[in-house]
This record gives structure tokens, sequence and C-alpha cells, in this order.
């Protein structure tokens, strides 16, 4: 039986969506094969933007992330986020620079939700919506370097069915998580029915190289490890079991005291924590154990929860080898200083373990909360105050969000992709992180009005909110001294609930005990820290439009009213696969592939332009001479003079399109 894979099928998924008009959300399904579809457009760099950076004060303290150096090469585009990919990934010069290099890419598409916002048309049909994003994926795998991923940002509407789309495009075994962001800080009770608190973030890799970043520890986290008993690294007390016994039964055995004799055995369904050979070099540092095999397999049945005829043989104890006399005086001393990491408690009759401070930070986990990284409301916050009076948008992201996709995902000087820029808090935050970025939007208006107003602001430091500053962490005040085990939070809430609870009894409040608990847990905030100071750059550019169009019931392809001039030349170079050449006085040709040589008429091709080309070029050299039109016999006279050369007519030699999808 031959093996086949599950798909996501749709209507008209072979074929391939165009704009129904420029700058606008809006499709209609062609050929593959179309022209308006196949035809790459270049790039127009327009104005590069620069900002400064900031100098340190005394006022603030400042992060580590504050001295990155500020990055210079990031690229921000208007145009179609489609025609933007295939120009990054296409043509030569962009994809030397782009193709395979991009760490991390981050999209937020149209969520496809039937519903009409302020800023963009958001009800693409289920089956023009995955045409949509299949192309883009296609392309994003493409320009995602080996070791990166992508992150793809969803609510309801289409979450299912994008898991299944992005299966199809990057593989099932590249899936590395479904992280649940929880967005709402409030419940909806104009909700037609569930108040929906969660958005989806797909996370997948490109191939099983990639790696994440851990996130960072907190103090709070760290205060809970402390070294009573003077060990250098930190640590807490674990209990010296876990479950799965019946699994582990290898680890089903009994350790006997050096304090009591006794002989002890994890509790039903437990297995000691640590593997038999770390267990017992842990435990020969108190006084002397052997290994010896006991009549125990009922007790060890019981504890496994299986039969005793199922029960693993050869499993041995570690028992003391020295006299009970003996080991309880090696062991007293032993427990005097620097614990083994196996340990006992209650007079000897309990084991535990420790667990030492962890290295390279905390694992992150699948469900964010708004408390960690920010809510819908926090996200509206901050556009507010960087456009005061506006409301833009209705589900923009948190910078707190990003910035820890960010950090799991890449490191400073990686390259981040987003091709719907909206707002440009993928941009924003990539900038502050040290990160160069790449980002692109459709909607002239919200990229003029938004997106780059906001990352000017971003460089020039004028930008105060989100990530940009940290509120100083809680410490204990100058004339407090917090008691061992009691961290500055805790203190704090502490105080603010006594102050609650005295707040109308005079008595209380000037009684002793009460002003010794309040100046014992007296804290303030430290200095706010900067993490971000301006300065970097980024280019400006946009789509060039549109050198072919297409009429369908004439089956022809047609030049649009912009195929004239540098428009035609570069246009013609992108479609042809040639990398365009420096322009000097000197120069004659356009474009250069390998050892062929493109030359664009915006007119007729005649033999004098041939003999012309011809004496220009090396003899190791063909050309490649694109014109409106030829003279006759033309195309065999360049033949003659220079084997291996062409010409090709635009725009019928450039596009060959037939109904029905056959070039």
């Amino acid at each position: 039986m031959s093996k086949t894979r599950l798909q996501l099928t749709w209507y008209n998924k072979d074929k391939a969506l165009i704009p129904t008009e420029s700058g606008k959300y809006g499709y209609i399904w062609v050929e593959p094969s179309d022209p308006r579809y196949c035809e790459i457009h270049t790039l127009i760099f327009d104005e590069y933007v620069t900002g400064r950076q900031t100098p340190k004060s005394d006022e603030f303290l400042y992060s580590e992330r504050a001295d990155f150096v500020p990055q210079e090469d990031n690229l921000l585009i208007l145009g179609e986020s489609g025609d933007v990919l295939e120009t990054l990934t296409r043509i030569p010069e962009l994809a030397d620079k782009y193709l395979g290099k991009v760490k991390l890419v981050y999209i937020d598409p149209p969520f496809n939700t039937a519903q009409t916002f302020a800023s963009y048309e958001d009800n693409l049909e289920h089956s023009i919506w995955l045409t949509m994003m299949r192309d883009r994926l296609l392309n994003l795998k493409r320009i995602l370097s080996d070791d990166g991923s992508i992150w793809v940002h969803l609510d309801t509407a289409e979450n299912h069915r994008m898991r299944l789309l992005l299966d199809e495009v990057f593989g099932q075994q590249n899936f590395v998580a479904e992280i649940v962001w929880g967005k709402a800080d409030t419940s909806r009770n104009d909700a037609r029915q569930f108040s929906e608190d969660q958005d989806y973030i797909y996370v997948y890799s490109k191939t099983e190289n990639w790696k994440l970043n851990r996130l960072p520890r907190t103090a709070q986290q760290d205060s809970i490890y402390k070294a009573p008993d003077g060990d250098p690294v930190p640590w807490i007390a674990k209990p010296g079991h876990a479950p799965g016994a019946a699994t582990h039964q290898g680890m089903v055995y009994a350790v006997q005291s050096p304090f009591t004799g006794d002989l002890l055995y994890p509790p039903v369904g437990g297995c000691w924590r640590l593997g038999q050979s770390q267990m017992y070099a842990e435990l020969s540092k108190y006084t002397e154990y052997e290994l010896v095999e006991l009549d125990d397999k009922e007790k060890r049945a019981e504890i496994c929860g299986v039969p005793v005829a199922d029960i693993r043989d050869g499993v041995k104890a570690i028992l003391l080898k020295d006299s009970l006399e003996i080991a309880k005086v090696n062991a007293q001393k032993v427990a005097e200083g620097v614990l083994p990491d196996v340990f006992f408690i209650n007079d000897g009759k309990r084991i535990q373990v420790k667990g030492h401070l962890p290295e390279g930070g905390i694992t992150p986990r699948t469900i964010w909360n708004f408390t960690d990284v920010g809510s819908n409301r926090n996200s509206k916050a901050e556009i507010k105050a960087l456009f005061p009076g506006e409301t833009p948008f209705s589900t923009p992201k948190p910078e707190r969000l990003l910035q820890r996709i960010i950090h799991i995902a890449t490191n400073p000087g990686d390259l981040v992709l987003d091709c719907f820029a909206g707002s440009g808090t993928t941009a924003a935050v990539a900038q502050k992180m040290g990160r160069r970025w790449i980002t692109c939007e459709l909607l002239e208006s919200i990229f003029n009005r938004y997106t780059r107003p906001r990352l000017e602001k971003v460089i020039n430091d004028m930008d105060s909110g989100g990530i940009t500053k940290t509120k100083g962490e809680r410490i204990a005040a100058d004339s407090a001294e917090l008691p061992e085990g009691v961290s500055a939070d805790d203190a704090a809430i502490f105080n603010s609930i006594l102050n609650k609870l005295i707040t109308d009894n005079d008595e209380i409040r000037q009684d002793k005990i009460i002003k010794t608990l309040k100046a014992l847990t007296k804290t303030k905030s430290a200095k706010e820290v900067i993490n971000w100071r301006g300065g970097g750059g980024f280019q400006v550019a946009h789509l060039a439009p549109g050198c072919f169009d297409y009429d369908p019931k004439l089956e022809r392809v047609f030049l649009t009213t912009a195929a004239k001039g540098d428009t035609l030349i570069r246009s013609v170079a992108a479609n042809l696969g040639f990398r365009m050449l420096i322009k000097d006085e000197a120069a004659v040709f356009d474009a250069r592939r390998g050892n062929s040589l493109l030359k664009v008429i915006d007119g007729v091709a005649t033999a004098e332009i041939v003999d012309w080309l011809v004496a220009q070029r090396e003899s190791n050299e063909t050309i490649v001479l694109a014109a409106i039109s030829v003279m006759d016999g033309v195309r065999q006279h360049l033949r003659r003079s220079c084997k291996g050369s062409r010409i090709v007519v635009i725009p019928d030699d450039i596009f060959h399109f037939t109904k029905g999808g056959e070039e």
C-alpha cells in the first residue's frame, strides 16, 4: 500500500492570487503562470533615515541592552507583502543579502475574522486567505536561515487551518510549540457567548538546527535559593523521590540511613529522584556504603504497583558497610558542614536532594500571561502614547510580547522580518534590542501616518514607552534590613496589606510591634532602568509599479504606462534574472548574469545597435538584447556576430502565457 501524506485542501488551491487594486486588500484568482502574478517588482530606494543616540545620565540606571550598537542596516518597504517577498528572494542583489539570512520571521497577518477594522479589511474568504498565506509562507521559508524560526500569530478564526498549512510548508517534524498568549486583562461582558482571552502563536523551525535562548531569571525567582550550609551554589530542598515507580523500577530500592540504620524506600508510586550511581556517590560522602541484593521483591513490587512476578531482578540496595556506630559518627560530622547533594532530615528518617540554582536561564513555557508580556490594553496604551488622540489599531501587540519572542529566537545583530508591519511594533522592538530588521506595509496611509513615524521616533529616542524603560525594582529602604527569606516584593505586599488593616485604628497604628514590623518591611523603588537610547537608522523603499499587464480576453501581455526608462530596464533585468551593473558614464550594458550581458532598449533593435554592442563586450561574453520591437533580420545578425547571444522582445519573450496555465 502506498503511503500518502495528510494535506489540507481548499477551493482553487492550485490557483494563484493577484490584488484587485494596488495598495489595498482584495484578491482575484488567476493561473500560476499569469504575468500579473509572476512579475517581479523591483525595489526603489528612497531616503535613508538616521537617528541619534542620547548620552547616558546619572539620573538613570542602564541595562546591558542600552549599550548594544544601534543597528543601521534596516529596511522599511511600502508594498504588498507577497510582492515584497518575491522581490527580496528573486532579485539577485537582494537575494544575495537576504535569502537564507533571516533568523526570525514573526507575522501577525489579517486574522480573517469577518470583521472590518479601521486600518485594514480582515474579511477574506477562507480559501483566499489560505492561498494568500500559503504563497507567503513558501517565500518566508526560503528567506529563513537554516537555524531560523517562524512565529505565526493568530486568533481562533483560522488557527486550526493554519496549523495544517504550516505542517504542509515547513513539515510537521519542525513544529516547535503552540504558545497561548493571555491577551485580555479583564473579561468582556459584551461577548455573545464566551469572553475570548487568548491568541495563539505557532512556532516552527526551518530545520532541526534551531536552538532557543532561555528566558532570564528574575531576582524574585532567584531569591528562593539559599545556602544555609555554606554551599557556594545556592539551592532549594527537593523531595528525594519523584513519581514513576512502575516505569523506573531500577530506581526503587532500599537506602540505609547512617543516622538510624533504618531502610528507607520511596513512597508508593514513587522512585528515587537520582539514579543509583549518583545516589551511591552522594551517600558515600557520609560514610562507607556497599551495594547488596536484598530479598525485598514484595516491598519493591508494592511501591511499583505491579505483581511480584513482574518486578525487575538485580536491583540492589545501598547499605552501610561500616557499623551503625561508626556510620553515625561519620555522618554527623558531614551534616555539620556543606551537605552532599543527598541529605537527611527528620533525624535521618527522610531523604531530600539539593536543587541548585539553575544556570542559563529559564526554559520558556507555552502559556504567556498578560502580566508577563502585556495585554491588548497595554498595547493600545503604547500606541496612544505615540500618537495622542488617535486609536489607529484595534489589535496592536504589546512590545513586551515581541521582546520575549525576539529574545527567545535571536541574538543581537540577527535579522528579523515582519511582512505585515501595521504599526511597526516588530521593527521597533527589534531596533531597541539591537537586531536588524525588514518590514513592509501595504497601506500607504498606515505607512506614512504610523509605521514610518513610529520607527523615526524609535531611532531618535522619542519613544519612551514599551520596552524602552524598566521600572526600578523594589528594594529594601535605606533604614531597613529585610529578614532572611523575605524578598522586597513580599515585604512591600505585607506592608501594604498591614497599612490597609490598621488604617482606621489609631491605637494599633501606635503599637510598637506594628511600628517595628513596618520598619522591618519598608521598601523603595530603585532608579528607573533605561534599555534603549535611540540611534541607528533605516532605508525607506517602495515597490516599483508593474511594467506588465495581461488581458485575459485577448490572452495578451501588454506594457503598462510605467514601463519606460530606468523602471523598464530594472524590471526586465529582474524578470530575466540579471544583476544590475553599477552605472557610470562609460557603461554600455545594464546588467549581467555570468558571462551574459543585458542591454534594454526602449525602442527598436537594429543591426547598428547590435554592431555597437558587440564591439563593447569581451570575447568570452554573450549579449541579451531586450527591445520593444526588432527589425527584420536583426536576430540572425546578432547570433552571427556574437555566438550564443539572443534578442528578447518585450513583453512577449519575457512572459509566454496561454490559458490553462501553460508557459
